[in-house]
């Protein structure tokens, strides 16, 4: 059956390029079941082709099929190869670029993805794995600190980069939103003094727009602050710095939106009593645009720091698993 579903043997199956292998789990399940001996097929490396691959490979659903088969997977994850390497050092090796680029956000998500992973197999591992030396003489946490300084150091340049321009947009911002406060668009009635825009509708929409500007701009500054002034160790990039810059950008958009609001109710409170009604509702429209396209360009951004932020605080395929995935 498994020479009619490939044409390759078990072990040539999982030996050619098995990093730009399509892994279909389905496949695989059925593979297993209909040979089981596939599980025990070991490479030229010694290592058992299809868990150790996976773990390389950053399969994380094939990983979890194989964890769960209660029968083979204590032995596998105890196993070493002939370079001394146990599951965790397998982990400890930078990702194939093919799986890297997956994660298309930045190299700050990317090493945050590696450190997922790499702690995700640190829980299956015998507890004397964690500090094993490999034939090299390095523990699991030092190979992976070699193979991923790169990757930190363009994580590192990353975020410094993107909070920096970031911070120059909302310092801007926040020194317009100040300077506002002292330029409010006010005219005095004759008889007592009093604004007479004080109890109108646009005027209160400048107020409430302004003081937003400022209280989100102020916490937007402080994040990308506390990204510069970061130390940028390798668990930073776990949760911290993605987290930071998440915050950063989602207290940006409403000083951006705010800003443009506050300049439009000003051309709506000077130009309502000229009976130029035409000249606000245009630049009113035209604030619209500016709001679009940084929501647009900043998207796929928001979505990837969202999604990775909130998957670090989730990630246990040891505990959770992808066998009702599978199933479905």
């Amino acid at each position: 059956m498994a020479e009619c579903l490939y044409p390759l043997t078990p072990l040539e199956f999982f030996e050619d390029k098995p990093s730009t292998l399509t892994w279909n789990v389905k496949f695989l399940t059925l593979f297993t079941h209909s040979v089981p001996e596939l599980t025990w097929k070991v490479n030229s490396k010694n290592r058992y082709c299809i868990f150790h691959v996976a773990v390389i490979n950053r399969q994380e659903k094939v990983f979890s099929l194989i964890y769960q088969t209660r029968a083979t997977k204590d032995f596998i994850t105890y196993y070493i190869d002939d370079e001394g390497n146990n599951n965790l050092h397998l982990a400890g090796k930078l990702s194939p670029p093919s799986r890297l680029n997956t994660v298309s956000a930045g190299p700050t998500l990317q090493m945050q993805r590696e450190l997922l992973w790499f702690k995700e197999v640190k829980k299956i591992v015998r507890p004397s794995y964690v500090h094993m030396k490999n034939n090299e003489g390095k523990t699991p946490r030092e190979l992976f600190t070699v193979e991923h300084e790169n990757l930190r150091r363009a994580g590192e340049k990353w975020m410094k980069d993107t909070a920096t321009s970031c911070m120059v947009v909302v310092t801007l911002i926040a020194t317009i939103a100040f300077a506002a406060v002292f330029t409010v668009p006010e005219r005095n009635k004759e008889e007592t003094g009093t604004p007479i825009f004080l109890t109108d509708g646009w005027f209160t929409i400048f107020v409430i727009s302004d003081a937003v500007i400022m209280f989100s701009s102020t916490a937007s500054i402080m994040m990308f602050l506390s990204i510069l002034i970061s130390r940028y160790g390798e668990d930073d990039f776990l949760f911290s710095l993605p987290a930071k810059l998440m915050v950063g950008l989602i207290t940006l958009f409403p000083s951006i939106v705010c800003m443009l609001l506050t300049f439009s109710a000003t051309f709506f409170l000077v130009y309502k009593e000229e009976k130029q009604e035409i000249l606000p509702k245009l630049v009113a429209a035209l604030a619209v645009l500016p709001v679009t396209l940084y929501a647009v360009l900043n998207c796929r951004l928001w979505i990837a720091l969202i999604d990775s932020t909130c998957w670090a605080l989730c990630f246990d395929l040891v505990s959770t698993g992808f066998l009702m995935e599978i199933k479905t």
